[in-house]
C-alpha cells in the first residue's frame, strides 16, 4: 500500500530536480563581463582524483572498512560539490553562448552553438550522475560519477575560452573558468 506513494514521491522529487536544473539555474544579466564574473572556479584535476577508480581501490586496500567508508563519503560529498558548481557554470556558459550567437561572424555563432550544446550535455550528465553519487555515499561499491564528466567540463571550458578570444581577441575569457 505504501509503495505507490513512495514511487510517486520519488518521481515528483526527480521532476523537481529536472525542472530546477533546466530553469532555475539561469543567471540573470546579459553583459559578457558580468556573466563571466559569475563563473565559479573548478579544479578539474582535483575532481578527477575524487572520482578515479584506481584511487578508490588504493584507499580500499590500505584503509580499514570503517575508515574507507568515512573517507569515501567525504570524497563523494566533495565530488558532488564539484558537479553542482559545474552545473551552475553551465548556466552561465549557456547564457554566454546565447549572447555570442548575436555576433555577425559565422565562426563565432558556430562556436557558440558548440558551447551551448556541450553545456546542455554536461547538465544532463550531471542530472544522471548526482543521484548515483549520493547512493555511492551510502553504498561505496555502487556506481558513482562517470569520469567523462570531468572530460566534458574540460572541453566546455576550452570552448568558452576560444569563444571569448574570438569575441574579444585582446582580452579573452575570465580566468575563473
Amino acid at each position: 500500500m505504501m509503495m505507490p506513494f513512495i514511487y510517486a514521491g520519488a518521481g515528483a522529487l526527480g521532476l523537481f530536480v529536472i525542472l530546477y536544473l533546466a530553469k532555475g539555474l539561469r543567471p540573470k544579466g546579459g553583459d559578457l563581463g558580468e556573466l563571466s564574473a559569475q563563473l565559479r572556479p573548478i579544479d578539474v584535476q582535483a575532481f578527477r582524483n575524487l572520482i578515479d577508480r584506481r584511487e578508490e581501490e588504493y584507499l580500499r586496500e590500505r584503509l580499514s572498512s570503517g575508515d574507507f567508508r568515512s573517507i569515501h563519503r567525504e570524497r563523494m560529498l566533495a565530488a558532488v560539490e564539484y558537479v553542482w558548481s559545474a552545473t551552475r557554470n553551465t548556466s552561465v556558459l549557456i547564457s554566454l553562448g546565447e549572447a555570442a550567437k548575436q555576433n555577425a561572424d559565422p565562426a563565432v555563432v558556430i562556436a557558440a552553438d558548440r558551447l551551448i550544446e556541450n553545456s546542455q550535455r554536461l547538465r544532463l550528465f550531471a542530472m544522471q550522475a548526482l543521484p548515483r553519487m549520493y547512493v555511492s555515499m551510502v553504498f561505496p561499491s555502487a556506481s558513482r560519477a562517470p569520469e567523462f564528466i570531468a572530460e566534458t567540463y574540460d572541453t566546455m571550458v576550452r570552448q568558452a575560452v576560444v569563444l571569448g578570444c574570438m569575441q574579444r581577441p585582446a582580452r579573452g575569457m575570465s580566468p575563473a573558468v
